[in-house]
């Protein structure tokens, strides 16, 4: 059964608490993004990000089978446009980048390539960065490596705790992912390479 489009369709794969997810369901109810959140997979059956979802009535799905396989033919039967990686602990496998070219995206709390991979505001704290930030990139097959689609600074104080600096952080991917899904579901981007270009409205 394919399940008919009305608006770009998000598919989301989560691993934790799903804040970012809440953002983005939030920025959908309020019409701040053309998209709205289809389907919630997650490799953790604990994950409170699926009672996110269920909260507002979006299928929440943590499959006993978690192979690749059976999270793509999920993702192919909602009919997503795009799928949103938020949170979500495990390196997808060149199959499931074939499976949608192109169409996955993740946020990193970190403005790459610094600091790339697992604690990205840990390293960059550590690092005595004066400015770090978050980006939305295009997956590809290495880690935190696909083409850049925007970036958000957030500039260190000198009061910072590694706490005070991940909550700024964090705020700030509640800002910028919903940001990015409008450009995408807006078909505003082209990518050129690495680059990844905005048009103009």
């Amino acid at each position: 059964m394919v399940h008919r489009r009305n608006k770009f369709r998000l598919g989301i794969l989560v691993s934790g608490r799903g804040s970012n997810l809440q953002a983005l369901i939030d920025a959908s109810k309020k019409k701040e993004i053309d998209a709205e959140v289809v389907v919630v997979i997650s490799n953790n059956p604990k994950a409170f990000a699926l009672e996110r979802a269920k909260k507002h009535k979006i299928p929440a799905i943590a499959p006993p089978d978690q192979s690749e396989k059976a999270f793509i033919n999920i993702l192919k039967q909602y009919d997503v446009d795009l799928v949103c990686l938020a949170g979500f602990m495990k390196i997808l496998s060149p199959a499931f980048l074939k499976a949608f070219p192109k169409k996955i995206i993740n946020i990193h709390p970190a403005l790459l390539p610094a600091f790339p991979g697992l604690q990205a505001q840990k390293q960059a704290f550590d690092y005595g960065v004066k400015v770090t930030g978050v980006t939305v990139h295009f997956v590809d097959e290495g880690c935190d490596t696909g083409p850049i689609i925007l970036q958000s600074p957030v500039v260190v104080q000198e009061d910072d705790t590694l706490g005070s600096l991940t909550e700024r952080l964090l705020k700030e991917e509640h800002k910028s992912y919903p940001k990015a899904i409008q450009l995408l579901a807006t078909e505003r981007l082209k990518i050129a390479g690495r680059r990844v270009i905005q048009r103009k409205k």
